[in-house]
């Protein structure tokens, strides 16, 4: 039996995720996990691809764009408050932060993130400022 858990979101990040966003890790299941992601105001992140994992975002504060690519099809999102979306495994993706203030996300991740090797880097739309 998996043991209740509750937590607060930390005050200082406490990961880099590989696209070069800061990361308050928030809780985790057996079956998926969730952070808070963060870009500063003018970031563009690293544009990477998971192996395993997929996710759903869900925007929190700040605006800005978010570019997938999955085969053929590729797309660029606007991101404001209130946008959720998802990043099927496989899918190439990057993000930028468009308003004064830091972009910061809500994510959940399924399978919950298994570490570092999980993202690959790849060409993304944009030349990426924040760095892992």
């Amino acid at each position: 039996m998996t043991p209740f858990a509750t937590t607060r979101r930390p005050h200082d990040p406490t990961a880099i995720a590989p696209d070069g966003s800061d990361v308050r890790v928030l809780l985790a299941l057996p079956r998926g996990s969730m952070a808070e992601f963060e870009l500063a105001a003018g970031r563009v992140s690293a544009a990477v691809t998971h192996r395993t994992v997929e996710e759903i975002w869900y925007v929190l504060s700040s605006r800005g764009e978010m570019w997938r690519r999955q085969g053929s099809r590729e797309e660029i999102v606007a991101l404001e408050p209130g946008v959720c979306l998802t990043i099927p495994q496989g899918v190439h993706f990057q993000f930028r932060a468009l308003g004064d203030g830091a972009l910061r996300v809500l994510g959940i991740t399924m399978p919950p993130w298994p570490g570092a090797d999980e993202a690959i880097v790849v060409t993304g739309p944009w030349p990426p400022t924040a760095t892992p």
